[in-house]
């Protein structure tokens, strides 16, 4: 199956690609991550992650691997390095009305520049962007071209993830904003996404940390996306009730309101079943 990370838009002047054009000028959240035309978030979906992590708090002192699948073009991973600390967040004198005004906006870099920025400040643990497609680098994350469901896929990742820290190599949060590639056909397009979820679920059994062994009842996360779909609430009391403490449907407010998208927050991994 292969994945879709960004949607190219095509030079036609479609009837399509002008309702498009005109969504975009006036989403909000494409204007937020779009403030200066040197720097910015490389995707709106960043401001998602941002909500989720603002109710539930998943990016806690303790965590220190995170793997981002389908990463690409990277705003998942962005905000990931900001709460790690490779990317220095802004210290205004005044609380800002918007929570997220004041997040900082990383400098874009040649995609010829190696799999990982060298140029960042000094952050703990490590980030890994995994995706078919290429990806800018950006500070402290080290990119991965690679299908993370092929066979070196899990040595190649717990090889990065280990250090003295961290000698299992296992994670402590795997997100996964993946969407499959859309043909058209509601019905097989959101099957799909539910394979792709699937997917993502699998990879997590294999690499996140337990909470016990961690030594906190919510550590070991996975957040991942969901489109609406009949067999949608059996996949969560099937394949993620069992295996996590606390399992919570979310609809983030930059999620755009036609969009059937959502998000399980799944925290504290208790370990694959016998």
């Amino acid at each position: 199956m292969s994945f879709s990370a960004t949607h190219i838009l095509s030079s036609a002047k479609s009837t399509s690609s002008k309702s498009w054009l005109t969504r975009q000028s006036h989403d909000p959240y494409v204007k937020k991550r779009t403030v200066n035309s040197a720097v910015s978030f490389r995707a709106r979906s960043a401001f998602k992650l941002l909500e989720l992590d603002d109710h539930w708090k998943f990016f806690k002192p303790d965590v220190r691997a995170v793997v981002d699948l389908g990463a690409a073009p990277g705003g998942w991973s962005q905000v990931a390095a900001m709460k790690l600390g490779w990317i220095s967040e802004n210290d205004p004198e005044d609380e800002p009305d918007d929570p997220y005004a004041n997040f900082p906006l990383v400098e874009e870099r040649s995609p010829d520049a190696s799999s990982e920025a060298t140029e960042c400040r000094l952050g703990r643990g490590t980030i890994i962007a995994m995706d078919l497609l290429p990806m800018v680098p950006i500070p402290g994350v080290k990119t991965l071209k690679m299908d993370f469901l092929s066979p070196q896929a899990d040595t190649t990742i717990s090889t990065l993830l280990k250090n003295n820290e961290n000698p299992e190599g296992q994670a402590d949060l795997v997100l996964s904003d993946m969407a499959a590639n859309m043909t058209g056909n509601k019905t097989a397009d959101i099957e799909s996404g539910l394979d792709v979820a699937n997917a993502a679920v699998t990879f997590a059994r294999k690499h996140l940390r337990t909470a016990e062994s961690v030594g906190r009842r919510k550590a070991g996360v996975l957040v991942i996306k969901y489109f609406q779909h009949p067999l949608t609430n059996q996949f969560r009391l099937e394949e993620l009730k069992p295996y996590f403490h606390e399992v919570y449907n979310s609809k983030p407010k930059a999620s755009r309101g036609d969009s059937s998208e959502g998000y399980w927050v799944c925290l504290g991994f208790r370990g694959a079943i016998p």
